[in-house]
């Protein structure tokens, strides 16, 4: 039998998350005197969200996980899918749901206003762990390992589709793949699994104007350079501009005017132009040891719900992460993702702490 005992929490990785949420503050208050210089109350009222529920309400969720047993996701899983997919469905009530940019993916409860899809990838994840932890051996069986996932995305996908959500549909498949993947589940399942989605994403993103733009955009990203393209060439320009050191803080010159969102989707972009090479590839290293580290505590997670939960909330995390740099390099078409622990977005700060609290209740109880 595994022995496990109570140990304090893994410091390091908590160091790593400190790092990072460290950086997006200096980061994020740079960036925004872009925003400043053209509105000052669209800049305090991003600056509040960020304070008040991001790194504020953050801090909050990653003290309150951290105490919170495991073992309690695990037992109120299926609630915890259930509430979220409602929470996410109230994007379409009129006077809770806030139409933005043609999308509806906001909900504004007593004057609170916050993204409930982030609160759907984590139930999401802690679903799956448990439905993992609980066939075991029978995920190599389709019908017990893709299967559900299927039926899980099909619903999920039924709610994103419809705001539309893409990328957060294209987050928790890809996550899902990469714990059936560590689940056990036969690589030739996952193959074909993955084929099929990416022949469905696609026909979705080509019968979809808007995700068909991003797509040739991405094909040919010299074609609109004052059109589609616009933003993915200011911030080629931003990185190019920066080259090895740097302008210093504060000195980027692409977020007045020329960046948009540069506390945002771009912030990956101000960091280039003010910190140069060496500041991006820190940025990338810091996002390495987040995983790594994340990882090395699944590995001694005291059982498989334990393990699935803490690799899938890494692997989700840093997904996010990655898919926010690929876009802003030209690797990866236009997502809107963003930058975790970094850019502009206080549900996304204060969901994804509470995420990190979760895995360091895990790294609690690491086997010895």
């Amino acid at each position: 039998m595994v022995k496990t005992e109570k140990k304090t929490i893994d410091f390091v990785f908590l160091t790593i998350v400190i790092v990072l949420v460290t950086v997006g503050i200096f980061s994020f208050f740079s960036a925004a005197l872009g925003v400043l210089a053209r509105s000052s109350s669209i800049f305090y009222q991003i600056l509040v969200s960020q304070i008040v529920l991001g790194l504020v309400g953050g801090a909050v969720a990653l003290f309150v996980c951290m105490r919170v047993p495991y073992t309690f996701w695990r037992l109120h899983a299926g609630k915890i899918l259930i509430a979220g997919i409602a929470l996410t469905a109230l994007v379409f009530v009129p006077h809770l749901g806030i139409p933005h940019g043609g999308a509806r993916r906001w909900v504004n409860i007593f004057g609170f206003s916050f993204q409930p899809v982030e609160f759907l990838k984590i139930a999401f994840i802690i679903y799956l762990s448990a439905w993992l932890s609980w066939v075991k051996k029978k995920v190599e069986s389709p019908l017990f390992g893709i299967l559900p996932l299927v039926i899980i995305l099909g619903i999920i996908g039924s709610v994103l589709l419809f705001q539309p959500d893409t990328k957060s549909l294209i987050l928790m498949c890809s996550a899902g793949l990469g714990m059936l993947f560590l689940s056990g589940t036969p690589v030739k399942h996952l193959l074909v699994f993955g084929g099929i989605a990416v022949a469905l994403f696609a026909t979705v993103a080509f019968a979809t104007p808007y995700l068909r733009q991003r797509i040739m955009t991405f094909i040919h990203p010299s074609s609109d350079p004052t059109g589609s393209s616009y933003q993915l060439q200011q911030g080629l320009i931003a990185l190019g501009s920066g080259q090895v050191r740097g302008r210093g803080f504060g000195q980027s010159i692409q977020k007045f005017n020329y960046l948009p969102e540069p506390q945002g989707d771009s912030i990956f972009a101000v960091i280039g132009e003010e910190f140069g090479f060496i500041g991006t590839t820190t940025i990338v290293i810091l996002y390495v040891l987040f995983v790594m580290r994340g990882l090395w505590i699944a590995r001694r997670a005291p059982n498989l719900f334990s393990g699935l939960l803490a690799s899938g909330l890494v692997i989700l995390i840093t997904l996010q992460a990655f898919m926010n740099i690929a876009s802003i390099t030209g690797l990866f078409p236009l997502t809107g993702v963003p930058l975790v622990f970094i850019s502009q977005g206080g549900t996304s700060l204060a969901i994804s702490l509470g995420a990190v609290g979760m895995i360091l209740a895990i790294s609690k109880e690491r086997r010895t």
